[in-house]
This record gives structure tokens, C-alpha cells and sequence, in this order.
């Protein structure tokens, strides 16, 4: 009798231990899994995600920069999939067994029963010749969404590139974004993402066995509408960026035009660029590491993040200064030998014996003996101590927008270099240091480091005659036309408009005198005013730097043109900044073809086999490189090339 007690014990224990072991998974498959959830809802409801077009951006006279161009996701349910011709799947969509398996692999990961992206951006005549066949595999269905295109391949490094979102992007978004969508990288995608990304929107189809949609579920009343982006208005002359483009054809540099009246950039080329379709597509990837790997860094945006010394395009901020605080006037001269002696051994040479010389001919002439002087004036003999005068100086300086960022609206700006008073301090393990030991600064060189866009705006400000607009890509937003505050407010320098004056007597006479330096840039019925300069590089050959505005009276350009390692400002940047000023004030070209195919033609690229040489007719700068013999101090800052022009 025991016995038989003692199996029915354990019989029941058994049927027990069933029942407990069936329980649990009853719980775990209606409570804590949700495979099977999701695989009957993936075989009667797919949602479908619908991503809304990006923002469309225009140019000023709201021609088309980008627009959008519709692409296909091939998305799959990897439990869903049912054995079929994998071979003839392949050819349709343009890949091989090995990237299939590879793909299918990498989605079963991510998960058995949710879907995700198989194939990205299928175009859409792939699209067309693969939808015939799509009733034959069960588990893949193809998700609408759009990429950019653009018509005239230009502007990359302004307008930017998007791609897809990573890790990071998506956790710190708040549930924004999730896998297989797309961002804005650089450019001006990037900083206006929020407005051009829109709103997506969600379609619940109803599906069956055979993958075939049967409406929406309960009539779309849980459907959402996709919201387009908004439509960006840039400040840029598209005709305008396609020409400085060709002039900048095999040469590394920039040219950045302002419109002085509002900030608004009219021109922002960043040399050697790229076409912008390179960015978009299927074999995007592939494009990206080429770029990157090129030598001549196509990436690199030399607007905003190339820093140069200025060279003696600053003389005319020394200038400016100079008069403000009440050291010089049109009327002072110095007697140029030559040269400027800062020390009893330190020379700081001139292209030539000058002689006497004013303010305007400083300007003109480009005499580094008078900023020398003016320069020794401002730091040496402010009635104050040399460091505190300094301090003053590049307080002064700073209000140009020079040593910071102006805060345009793209990403990565560079501030550039403005030396404090303090770095000096440093290096000299001393504070009791004055003008002869930094005295390149007169001239633009030594350790001063300034961007494309700020040699711009500095143009801009003397075209305003003493303020500026913070520069910027993007003119106005959306269908209202929205205009950012920010971009409306004046910044004074602090500089009186009455010392202006001479200063831009002296530009006008670079351009438009027949002993000017850019003579042979000057506009015919255009009084363009501007300032050559040769930059120092110790890589290599000599920067070629001009800036300008024109018309001198209600001036409609400020612009400032930078040709790497070309030598003299006069023969290769003043003539491209002189075409572009004509080709946005006349929306035409007067020079002779010659003139423009020099230019064209031109191959500036390091190692290059062809340069052509300047007309013979080609006014050769006054120029050449003087050494600024350096004080016996180890750390002294002035041991660098000083060129004038």
C-alpha cells in the first residue's frame, strides 16, 4: 500500500511540474516575449514608416541648389522568408550571393522577427524591374523614402551631405531617430537639420499570406501625414558660385563674397571641391574614403577653416586703428629709406626706397616702413606700458571680427589666431616687451592667422564704412520667408567713418592708378577698391591674397580671393576677385577671352607640369620677399618673411 501511495505522489508531482513548466511558457510567450506578436502582426499589419521630404534648398533668386529625388529600401522580416531563387533575387537588385547572405545575416541579428533595411536606395528603375517579382518573396516588402540630388553639382562644401544616423546620434535623440535614417552631416544640412528633416508620418497596412497589401487598417484612421522640411532661401548667386568654381579650376584656395549692405554671402567657394552627388547613393561609402584620402583635401572647407596671415591686406586694420586712436592722421609721414629699423640690429626691409610717404601712398604702395612707424606708435609710445598698449591694440583689432568665430551658420568655423598679450609674456618670460618684438604684426605676418570669411568681413566693414552683418548661408526660412534676428543687427568696430577717408583712397588707387598694383584687375565703369597681398608660407611657395568691394559708393560686393602657393597677389587673385565683382554687378564678362582663359586654363596644383606665366603686358608687383632681421632673443616672433605688395 505504501507503494502504490508513493507513486501516486510522484505521478502527481509530475503532472504538476508539467502544468507549472506549461504555465511558464504560456507567460513568457503572452507576457514577456513578443516574437510571436510580432510575427502575427507582421503577417495581417506592417507598419510602414514614411519618411517625409527634406527641405528644398534655393539659391537668392530661388533657383533650385537641391531638391529631392525619390529612392526605394528594400526592408525584410528575416522569419517571414521562405526558400526562393536567391540567384535571380541577386540580379534584380545588383548584388551577389555573398553580399545576400551577408545582408540576410546581419538583419536575423538585429532581429528574427522585426524588419529592417536589406537594401538601401534602390533607384527607382531597379525598383520598377524588381516589383514584378516582389509577390515571390515572402518577408521583403519595399519602404518609399526620398535622397537629395543636385542639378548643377555645386556648392558641396556650403551645402554639405547627409547620411545615416549612428548609435550615438539615435540614443541622444530622445526617440527621434532610429536605424536607417538620415542626418545632416556638414554643411548647411547640418545646421538647419531640425528644420529641413520634417516630420514623418506612419501608414498601418493591412497584408496577406502572399505579401500583398489590402488596404489600410480601419480605414487610415491611425494613419499620420508626413510634414515636409522647410524651404531654406540661401544668400548665394548661383550663376555667380558656378563661375568663381571655374575660375578655380586646379587650384587650391577660396573666394568668399559678402553682399556689405546685409551679410549675406554671395559666393563661397572652397577649392578643389566636389561634386555633391559623390555623397549620394549606393556607393556614397565608397565615394566618401576617396575624397578623404585625397591629397588635396576636397573636404577640407578653406573658407572657414584655412587660416593664413594676412600679409599687407591688415595694413589697412593698422591703418584703420592707427587713426582711431589718435596716433596719425591722412596727413602723417614717415621718410621710407628702405626699410624700418626697430632695433640697432633689427631691419625690417621695404621693396624699395619709398621716400616720403603719406597715409593713401602707404596704402597704395603697400610700405611696410609706415606701419612700422605706426605700429611702434600704437605700442611703444601710447603713454602707456607696452603690454597694456598692446592689450588696447588687440582689443581693437578683435572688434574687426579677427581672432574669433563670426558665427556663421555652418559647423566647425575656425576663430584663427590673434595673439595675446599674454602668449607674448610667455614666450618672452618677461612682460616687459614692446613693439620690436612682435613687429611683424604691422605687416600682417608673424603669428597672426585669419580666414577667408574674416578678410571678407574686414572688407565688408571698410565698405560700410565701420560696421558689419554677421555673415551668412541662409537668407531667409520657409514659405514665410522667416529672416533670423541675429542676421539684422549691425556690429560697429569702434572705428569713426570719418578716418575711413583715406583708407579707401589708398584701395582705389591699388586698382584703378596705372602705378597700382592691380592695375591690370581693374573694372572699366566699376570703381573697385581693393589691396594685394603675397602671404608668407613656409611649406612652400607664397599665397597669392586679394580683397576688395566694389563700387566704392553704395558698394554691392566686398570679397576676398586666396590662391595657394601662386605667388603674388596681383597676378593671380586679384584677376579672379576683379571677374567675379564684374560678373555680380553686370551679370557679364567685358574682358577679352584671352583674359579669362588665362584663368581657366591656369594649373596652380603642387607638381603641376603646366603654370602659364602672367601676360607679358602683366604688371609684375613691386614686390619681393624682405626679411625682417630678427633680434638676439631665441623665442623673438619676427623671424619670419615680411613680403609687401
Amino acid at each position: 500500500m505504501n507503494r502504490f501511495f508513493a507513486r501516486k505522489f510522484v505521478i502527481q508531482g509530475i503532472f504538476i511540474a508539467i502544468a507549472i513548466i506549461l504555465l511558464a511558457r504560456i507567460f513568457y510567450i503572452q507576457v514577456i516575449s513578443d516574437q510571436y506578436f510580432l510575427s502575427a502582426n507582421n503577417n495581417v499589419l506592417r507598419k510602414i514608416l514614411i519618411y517625409p521630404a527634406r527641405g528644398i534648398i534655393l539659391d537668392r533668386n530661388e533657383q533650385i541648389l537641391v531638391q529631392n529625388e525619390p529612392v526605394y529600401d528594400l526592408m525584410v522580416i528575416p522569419r517571414e522568408v521562405q526558400p526562393f531563387d536567391t540567384l535571380l533575387f541577386c540580379s534584380l537588385i545588383g548584388i551577389d550571393k555573398a553580399g545576400f547572405d551577408k545582408r540576410f545575416k546581419k538583419s536575423t541579428n538585429y532581429s528574427p522577427y522585426k524588419a529592417s533595411i536589406f537594401e538601401k536606395q534602390l533607384s527607382a528603375q531597379t525598383y520598377a524591374k524588381f516589383q514584378e517579382h516582389l509577390f515571390e518573396y515572402p518577408g521583403f516588402f519595399v519602404q518609399n523614402r526620398t535622397v537629395r540630388r543636385y542639378p548643377d553639382s555645386t556648392a558641396a562644401q556650403f551645402l554639405g551631405y547627409i547620411g545615416e544616423v549612428s548609435e550615438k546620434v539615435i540614443e541622444s535623440s530622445n526617440g527621434f531617430y532610429s536605424q536607417g535614417d538620415y542626418i545632416g552631416i556638414s554643411g548647411v544640412e547640418k545646421s538647419y537639420e531640425e528644420l529641413l528633416r520634417g516630420k514623418r508620418g506612419v501608414q498601418n497596412l493591412m497584408v496577406d499570406a502572399l505579401n500583398r497589401p489590402k488596404g489600410h487598417f480601419a480605414d487610415g484612421k491611425y494613419d499620420t501625414l508626413a510634414v515636409s522640411g522647410e524651404q531654406m532661401i540661401s544668400s548665394l548667386d548661383k550663376e555667380l558660385q558656378k563661375f568663381g568654381e571655374k575660375l578655380m579650376k586646379n587650384k587650391i584656395g577660396s573666394i568668399v563674397a559678402i553682399e556689405p549692405s546685409t551679410g549675406e554671402i554671395l559666393s563661397f567657394v572652397s577649392s578643389p571641391g566636389y561634386d555633391p552627388n559623390m555623397m549620394v547613393g549606393r556607393q556614397r561609402g565608397n565615394n566618401y574614403m576617396k575624397l578623404l584620402n585625397e591629397p588635396s583635401k576636397p573636404m577640407f572647407i578653406r573658407p572657414t577653416q584655412a587660416e593664413y596671415p594676412p600679409g599687407s591686406i591688415f595694413k589697412v586694420v593698422n591703418a584703420l586703428v592707427a587713426q582711431q586712436f589718435g596716433l596719425i592722421n591722412p596727413n602723417t609721414t614717415y621718410y621710407c629709406p628702405g626699410g624700418y629699423r626697430y632695433s640697432s640690429r633689427g631691419v625690417m626691409k621695404c621693396t624699395h626706397v619709398h621716400g616720403s610717404v603719406n597715409l593713401e601712398r602707404s596704402i597704395k604702395e603697400s610700405c611696410n616702413t609706415y606701419y612700422g612707424y605706426t605700429y611702434n606708435l600704437m605700442i611703444d609710445k601710447a603713454g602707456m606700458r607696452p603690454v597694456n598698449a598692446y592689450k588696447r591694440w588687440r582689443g581693437a583689432v578683435s572688434k574687426f571680427g579677427i581672432g574669433d568665430k563670426l558665427g556663421i551658420d555652418l559647423p566647425a568655423e575656425r576663430k584663427g589666431m590673434l595673439p595675446t598679450a599674454d602668449y607674448y609674456t610667455k614666450i618672452f618670460k618677461s612682460d616687459k616687451w614692446g613693439s620690436s618684438f612682435n613687429i611683424s604684426l604691422s605687416i600682417g605676418q608673424g603669428e597672426l592667422g585669419i580666414t577667408p570669411l574674416q578678410m571678407a568681413n574686414v572688407m565688408a566693414i571698410v565698405a560700410n564704412r565701420g560696421y558689419y552683418y554677421k555673415p551668412h548661408l541662409i537668407q531667409a526660412i520657409g514659405a514665410k520667408k522667416v529672416i533670423k534676428a541675429e542676421y539684422t543687427k549691425k556690429n560697429d568696430v569702434g572705428i569713426d567713418p570719418k578716418y575711413f577717408g583715406s583708407v579707401i583712397n589708398g584701395m582705389s588707387q591699388v586698382v584703378n592708378e596705372p602705378s597700382g598694383t592691380a592695375i591690370y584687375s581693374k573694372i572699366n565703369g566699376i570703381e573697385m577698391c581693393g589691396k594685394t597681398g603675397t602671404v608668407q608660407n613656409p611649406h612652400g611657395d607664397d599665397h597669392s591674397v586679394f580683397v576688395a568691394f566694389a563700387p566704392r559708393d553704395n558698394p554691392k560686393i566686398a570679397i576676398a580671393v586666396v590662391v595657394e602657393n601662386a605667388g603674388f597677389g596681383s597676378t593671380w587673385s586679384a584677376p579672379i576677385a576683379s571677374l567675379m565683382v564684374e560678373k555680380y554687378i553686370r551679370k557679364s564678362i567685358t574682358r577679352p577671352k584671352e583674359y579669362l582663359d588665362r584663368l581657366f586654363e591656369a594649373n596652380l596644383l603642387p607638381g603641376a607640369l603646366l603654370k602659364p606665366k602672367a601676360p607679358v603686358k602683366q604688371k609684375p608687383d613691386t614686390s619681393k620677399k624682405d626679411t625682417v632681421t630678427p633680434k638676439k632673443i631665441k623665442a623673438v616672433s619676427t623671424n619670419s618673411i615680411a613680403v609687401n605688395e
